[in-house]
């Protein structure tokens, strides 16, 4: 082969080198992750995480539009060819969903060690981390404070409490709890004396709050950002923990998950963004921002109007079968709303 032939060739050789190991470089420092959080909470933390690490977070956000579902739907048509690292769910029930339809895989964060056992898949296929807790919403301005969910059917509230649609959101996953922890019958026989009460079906936890920081309605059950940060803006309502007593069953928590996706390409970029997520720091960050959710690790720092999970007593449930009983509920809600 002719000299300049031959140095042609190595510098050929060299330059494909180089640019394989690049290739292989960039694609192995990211990460690629589905998010169900709003976009407004979720980025930061990825941007922290981005410049902690130096990964890559490669996101894929909901749609207002999608409420949740879309980057899931996504994920189940996806897999057999998956696209996504991990999945950030804004409930536990979500990650449920992906586990029984065999899209996650198992993976222990040494960050989960001290987050509650009833926040953790048994097999290790989701782990949740700051969560929303269901509130009530109280009028200043009302002649008295609901304590409990039961509340709703008490003959004092009559025509004066309102709650979002029980098909739709946070509402669901309250009620699909509340059958859960009760026998069928009993969580039927609260929502027929609830509609018999005369609460108001809202559109959603936004409009219930403002129907009672209006005056319109005495209380409501909503998420407890709601009530937080319309209680920051002034807005002339409290927040009251239902079912807080000895033999209470506690308020529920809507955390959000953590899960790695089956056969993903960046398993090891993937397990750091989840230990990253379950972190302390991650928890503390979430309290301070607008979101306010309350951290699951306890002794974590936050805002004074963002209480501590040591203090709150909670409703124990099991996530699978809540998200089980959710889907087998869906009819007796269709009929109860009226659809």
């Amino acid at each position: 082969m002719p000299k300049k032939y031959l140095k042609l060739a190595v510098f050929l050789m060299i330059a494909s080198t180089f640019f394989s190991v690049g290739i292989t470089h960039a694609w192995a420092n990211e990460v690629v992750v589905y998010v169900s959080e709003d976009q407004v909470f979720s980025e930061p933390i990825l941007k922290d995480f981005e410049k902690e690490t130096g990964i890559k977070a490669k996101a894929v956000y909901d749609t207002e539009e999608a409420k949740g579902t879309g980057v899931m739907n996504r994920l189940i048509t996806e897999k057999n060819n998956p696209q996504a690292d991990v999945y950030w769910a804004n409930e536990p029930i979500r990650a449920v969903v992906l586990k029984q339809s065999g899209i996650t895989m198992s993976y222990a964060s040494p960050n989960s060690k001290d987050i509650p056992g009833n926040f953790k898949d048994a097999e290790g296929y989701w782990t949740a981390f700051s969560a929303r807790a269901r509130v009530f919403v109280v009028n200043k301005k009302s002649s008295g404070r609901p304590s409990s969910i039961l509340a709703y059917t008490e003959p004092q509230w009559n025509g004066k409490s309102v709650i979002a649609n029980p098909l739709f959101g946070t509402t669901t996953s309250e009620v699909a709890a509340l059958f859960t922890v009760w026998s069928d019958e009993q969580a039927k026989t609260f929502m027929a004396e609830m509609k018999k009460n005369g609460t108001k079906i809202s559109t959603n936890n936004g409009e219930s709050t403002d129907l009672v920081a209006s005056g319109e309605f005495d209380f409501s059950l909503v998420d407890s950002d709601d009530a937080i940060n319309n209680i920051r803006q002034g807005k002339p309502i409290e927040m009251v923990f239902p079912d807080q007593k000895e033999k209470e069953i506690g308020c529920l928590l809507v955390p959000n998950a953590a899960v790695i996706i089956k056969n993903a390409r960046h398993i090891e970029n993937a397990k750091k963004l989840v230990d990253y997520l379950l972190s302390k720091e991650t928890e503390r960050k979430l309290a301070f921002a607008d979101c306010a959710q309350i951290p699951l690790h306890p002794g974590v720092e936050t805002p004074p109007d963002v209480p501590k999970i040591e203090n709150i007593k909670v409703m124990k449930i099991d996530y699978t079968k809540v998200a089980q009983k959710l889907q087998e509920i869906q009819p007796y809600l269709k009929e109860w709303a009226g659809y």
